[in-house]
């Protein structure tokens, strides 16, 4: 398999990582919850840290790997005091860059998930399951009306004329400014909200041969002549087509294809569209793991995001396979891959559902978020984007998408 790129990423600055854990341990300092309040969820994992010896040993090596002056939490009930606070709360924003954290729950996990014990966690089945399920219940609330509280125009509030530029709003449909929390029903809904068509145009909608970009993001690499099955938690992360699709009979049309692969950060547009006209032939969600990385790549402080090709082999994702009117193009699957925070993600086709370039596919909701191209061999004649091999030095990166410019062109 050859690689055309394997950037890193630029990292939350070090200070901005500890300043963040810093807040949290002063507020886990001056709040003690009772064991009553805590969420089911909560109550599960502590109930599975009591009861599995081996998922308890992990847990308290995982505190103490961590180095001292990075450390958060040194015990169980410290971790999950913690959880229980994020989980069951809105993100506040943050103007502050020294301050700012748009992913709690990554940043609490950052420094253990690179413990030798931390790795062994987050990939044993019952301590996963039990983050996702804290996660999923998080997702819940962040889809209620009761999150909506964080979004307002006063200085710590995601509507404020700092957030607004930030976040480039005024490319974003938004209901009724006058309204309250400017008609977004819950935070999740402000997350994955609506861009103004007018603000994503797509590449020649008429020509098939042109390829685009399915979402916003940063290009993490491009890999050809993938293989069926291959080491995908080595140094150079190459893709495995047998993990990545779950085993499914459809992976043998692109054994020696070729992946492209973005990722999206908290800033970003969270949908994801159809990269070419076609037709939808199968869907599938992977229930997978969170918050796991590669050993080989060595100390991210972006929890994860230099770990990519790694998830896409092992994290919960999403596969949508569309067939091309040009038997040239043949099938793509799109995979969307869940990375940070609850990350869920909908699906907004279904099979035999017949799909223009450009058209919305699914969203993610709160969280950092990757997506795959998978294209059969022969495919790709060429890319239209600089996919030049930069390195893998940390703070390097690929060229900035946006969803519906052109990416490739086919034979």
């Amino acid at each position: 398999m050859t690689i055309s790129q394997i950037p890193g990423y630029s990292p939350h600055l070090r200070t901005q990582v500890d300043a963040f854990l810093l807040d949290v341990k002063e507020e886990l300092c001056g709040v003690r919850i009772d064991t009553e309040q805590w969420s089911a969820p909560i109550q599960a994992l502590d109930d599975l840290l009591r009861s599995d010896p081996t998922v308890r040993m992990y847990a308290l090596e995982m505190f103490q790997q961590v180095p001292r002056e990075h450390r958060v939490v040194s015990s169980i009930t410290e971790l999950l005091q913690a959880l229980q606070l994020i989980s069951t709360r809105a993100p506040e924003y943050n103007a502050d860059p020294k301050r700012a954290n748009f992913f709690p729950v990554s940043t609490l996990f950052v420094y253990m998930m690179m413990t030798p014990a931390g790795q062994a966690i987050f990939r044993i089945d019952t301590f996963n399951n039990c983050i996702k399920t804290i996660l999923k219940s998080w997702c819940l609330y962040l889809d209620s009306p009761e999150s909506r509280a964080v979004l307002h125009t006063n200085e710590n509030g995601w509507l404020c004329p700092s957030s607004y530029a930030r976040h480039n709003l005024d490319e974003y449909l938004i209901t009724d400014r006058s309204a309250p929390h400017w008609g977004f029903a819950s935070f999740n809904a402000f997350f994955h909200r609506q861009i103004k068509p007018e603000c994503r145009p797509i590449a020649e909608p008429e020509n098939a041969k042109v390829i685009v970009s399915p979402n916003d993001g940063t290009f993490y690499k491009v890999a050809s002549e993938i293989k069926s099955i291959d080491q995908f938690w080595i140094k150079s992360q190459p893709y495995s087509l047998v993990h990545m699709l779950a085993g499914d009979p459809l992976s043998q049309r692109f054994q020696g294809g070729t992946v492209f692969q973005s990722f999206l950060d908290g800033k970003n547009y969270h949908r994801f569209h159809c990269p070419i006209a076609g037709t939808v032939r199968k869907v599938s969600t992977i229930e997978g793991l969170m918050f796991s990385n590669a050993e080989a790549v060595g100390e991210d402080l972006t929890a994860g995001t230099y770990s990519q090709a790694y998830m896409s082999c092992v994290n919960t994702r999403s596969l949508v396979f569309v067939e091309s009117d040009d038997p040239a193009l043949g099938m793509v699957c799109i995979v969307a891959v869940g990375i940070s925070e609850v990350s869920s993600i909908s699906i907004s086709v279904q099979v035999g559902y017949r799909v223009e370039k450009g058209d919305e596919l699914g969203y993610f909701s709160y969280g950092g978020s990757s997506v795959c191209l998978i294209f059969q061999p022969g495919a790709v004649r060429d890319f239209t984007i600089d996919i030049s091999d930069v390195g893998t030095k940390v703070g390097t990166r690929g060229a900035v998408l946006k969803a519906g410019q052109s990416i490739a062109v086919s034979y």
